[in-house]
């Protein structure tokens, strides 16, 4: 009875300590398309995550970037994330997320617009509608960098299910232009942009300080060779990409501060807004002239 007892305890603490029993991590991606069809989006790449790692892997997705940015916020729990820089930042500063890989490409933002309105540029756009995914999407803030005048703004539309949604909304005339990542703007030739954002660092996969790390060596080895596997270049192409490259944290330090005018953004305590550009040497103030004291009227005389 005493080995039977034994081997029992033997198994029972195999069970409890083992890393190598299969666990349930659930990975949480931007809302860049409705829930439903993320799941279908994402499903390939779970069912590749599972098997190269021997864990079970499903995707949340919100229904809407308001939704995805209160969850950020509030500190939902989730054991990995596929978000652009400024998401990104905001869980390494905030929760210790440590970025594993990232997509090759940057991120890239284009303007795009019917070749007949291409000529008058995006001032030409000010009072004029322009489609993109809600904030706090990476589209829609890189977007209002580029109308900074209060009087002189387009009408931002925040009605895309989707950045494919955008470019088909100029087609049918219910918009005039769209911003969408470059990865989208690409598959249209048949448009024009009139103006592309600046550069940041690509997409990254980032997992909680709660995932262990031998569960995230497993999942960074197995996205860095995704693209040597035929069965999920359409994946790749769908998530706009070729192949994901190994990253860190210093490569997203700072994007953070794109989510200062959101609402609901609080600074981190004890951290200071980094300023745009060292101010120049004041120089000493000219003195001001001042006016002529005027002479004291003269006395009438009777």
């Amino acid at each position: 009875m005493k080995v039977i007892q034994g081997l029992a305890a033997a198994l029972l603490s195999m069970t409890v300590l083992s890393p190598a029993f299969a666990a349930d991590y659930v990975v949480t991606v931007e809302p860049n398309y409705p829930p439903a069809q993320a799941q279908e989006v994402y499903k390939p790449l779970m069912a590749y995550l599972s098997k190269a790692t021997g864990h079970t892997f499903r995707i949340k997705a919100a229904p809407n970037y308001h939704v995805h940015w209160r969850d950020l916020r509030s500190g939902v729990k989730t054991d990995f994330a596929f978000e652009e820089a400024h998401f990104t930042d905001f869980r390494v500063q905030r929760t210790g997320f440590i970025p594993l890989v990232r997509v090759l490409e940057p991120t890239k933002f284009s303007l795009l617009v019917d070749p007949s309105n291409k000529a008058a540029g995006i001032r030409g756009l000010i009072g004029n509608r322009i489609v993109s995914m809600p904030a706090p999407s990476l589209g829609y803030l890189l977007l209002n960098e580029l109308y900074t005048n209060p009087i002189a703004q387009p009408e931002i539309q925040s009605v895309a299910a989707s950045w494919k949604d955008g470019v088909e909304m100029v087609f049918a005339q219910e918009t005039d232009a769209a911003m969408v990542p470059n990865y989208i703007a690409s598959q249209y030739p048949n448009l024009d942009f009139v103006h592309e954002s600046r550069e940041l660092t690509g997409r990254a996969l980032s997992a909680a300080p709660s995932v262990p790390a031998d569960v995230r060596k497993k999942v960074a080895t197995a996205m860095l060779n995704l693209h040597k596997d035929d069965a999920f270049v359409d994946v790749l192409t769908e998530l706009g990409t070729t192949q994901f490259v190994a990253t860190s944290a210093a490569e997203y330090a700072g994007s953070e501060r794109l989510l200062r005018g959101v609402f609901g953004y609080v600074a981190k305590a004890g951290t200071a807004p980094k300023p745009a550009a060292a101010p120049a040497a004041a120089k000493p103030a000219a003195a001001k002239p001042t006016a002529p004291v005027p002479a004291p009227a003269k006395p009438k005389t009777k």
